[in-house]
């Protein structure tokens, strides 16, 4: 029998709107009392003071690279960073190889994650055979088989009446499409932000209207077909403007952005001049993009972070800027990333922080909220927010150290991790340490 008491911790749970310093006791996987106070014997005792205890975090965009390409990531690694930076669920995107656009994919993935994984493993299939937007996939067959949502992330959806369709499945087995909007008529060849960075470095350009031309016609599909199209790391001022008026006029449309958008633009290109771990997708956009991002969480037209963690292999990004893979590492800086542009700049609270990485996801996958209430599975993040700490990439657990926040110092940080009543991460160090700098 697991039995682990949480003690003094302030408890922040959004579907309650409990705000409160409270014990939490966990037997057998669950979460057996929470009360301001509970004193139990034979227990592993942790005294969290001055610490934060949220339901789990979920994130809704991970690529964990496995099947097929695990000399960049595998399930087990991928899930170990996850845990490391708080997160107690991940939502596995579909560009493996093979693609994950069959059922055989889905059920081996999820026996692969009850081997390895430290955190729960929530499989995203594709919406087309083999991300080529030319046929469906047996979306019924996938869903049944445990897929949670479906994308072709890493692509587009190209084909506008193969994403009708696809919007028309999904409102049957209520979930739904994810889709990365990028048009690329507008975006190849490009590497970064078509403006001011660009011209300067002679670099080719992504123009934002690669992403807001797709947006647009994935609101208006939604629209059509009065299903749910999920918007993923969004960049884009004008973005942000067509999704407030899609959900101010009754559209059903969500969006997520990630934390490098919120945390960087395109001027850091010129501190870095080709630096490869600065190349993403969607790239790095303005400051007037990464200012409407900003509002757009503040004002709930983003429900949810993301991190789009994409490990590549050192080799995929010692190249020339051109030539190197799209994506950055995020999982154990996302956390961090949000509290250092959000929350102590005071553009959002605590709770906020919580909701964009619990009730969004939830709300976006539609599945029930976590929370914190007796009887339910003990899935819990914890994270103490004045640790000082200092990311080395080196230390990594994700075998993509394909970073640019290497070296870079925080303010607060995930510190306990918690799946199905066990200890999946716990940083003791960092308590240890806040600990003797306050006494």
């Amino acid at each position: 029998m697991t039995r682990i008491l949480l003690k003094h911790g302030r408890v922040l749970d959004p579907v309650q709107k409990r705000d409160s310093t409270l014990d939490i006791l966990i037997e057998n996987g669950r979460i057996l009392g929470i009360a301001p106070s509970i004193s139990v014997e034979s227990a592993k005792t942790l005294d969290l003071e001055g610490c934060i205890v949220a339901p789990g975090f979920i994130d809704i965009h991970t690529h964990l690279r496995e099947p097929g390409q695990e000399e960049k990531e595998t399930i087990e690694t991928a899930t170990r960073a996850a845990a490391a930076g708080g997160f107690t669920a991940v939502c596995a995107m579909p560009n493996t190889e093979p693609v994950h656009d069959n059922s055989t994919v889905t059920r081996w993935i999820l026996d692969k994650a009850l081997q390895t994984a430290s955190v729960r493993v929530w499989p995203i299939a594709s919406v087309s055979i083999g991300l080529k937007s030319e046929q469906l996939t047996e979306m019924a067959d996938l869903r049944r088989a445990g897929a949670v949502a479906f994308s072709d992330d890493g692509m587009p959806v190209r084909n506008d009446f193969l994403m009708r369709c696809a919007l028309e499945y999904v409102k049957m087995l209520d979930c739904p499409v994810i889709n990365h909007c990028e048009v690329f008529d507008l975006s190849k060849p490009g590497v970064v932000h078509e403006g001011r960075v660009s011209a300067i470095l002679g670099l080719k350009g992504i123009p934002a209207q690669a992403e807001t031309v797709m947006a647009a016609r994935d609101i208006l599909l939604a629209q059509l077909t009065h299903s749910h199209v999920h918007l993923t790391h969004i960049s884009t001022r004008e973005t942000v403007q067509l999704l407030e008026f899609a959900q101010n006029n009754g559209i059903h449309v969500t969006a997520d952005v990630t934390p490098h958008h919120i945390a960087l633009t395109e001027d850091a290109l010129l501190d870095q001049p080709f630096d490869t771990s600065l190349k993403v997708n969607p790239p790095l956009r303005s400051e007037e993009d990464r200012e409407a991002l900003i509002e757009g969480i503040k004002n709930g037209f983003i429900q949810a972070i993301g991190t789009d963690h994409a490990p590549h292999h050192l080799d995929d990004k010692r190249v020339e800027f051109d030539l190197a893979a799209f994506g950055i590492a995020g999982l154990e800086t996302a956390v961090a990333l949000t509290i250092k542009t959000l929350v102590l700049p005071g553009h959002i609270d605590w709770m906020k922080l919580v909701e964009l990485f619990t009730t969004g996801p939830a709300q976006i996958l539609h599945t029930s909220p976590p929370t914190l209430k007796e009887g339910e599975l003990a899935h819990i993040t914890v994270i103490h927010p004045d640790v000082l700490w200092t990311f080395d990439v080196n230390a990594s657990f994700s075998k993509g150290k394909n970073t640019p926040f290497h070296g870079w110092q925080f303010q607060g940080k995930p510190v306990l991790t918690i799946v199905n009543g066990e200890i999946v991460h716990l940083d003791s160090q960092a308590l240890i340490r806040q600990e003797a700098q306050t006494t």
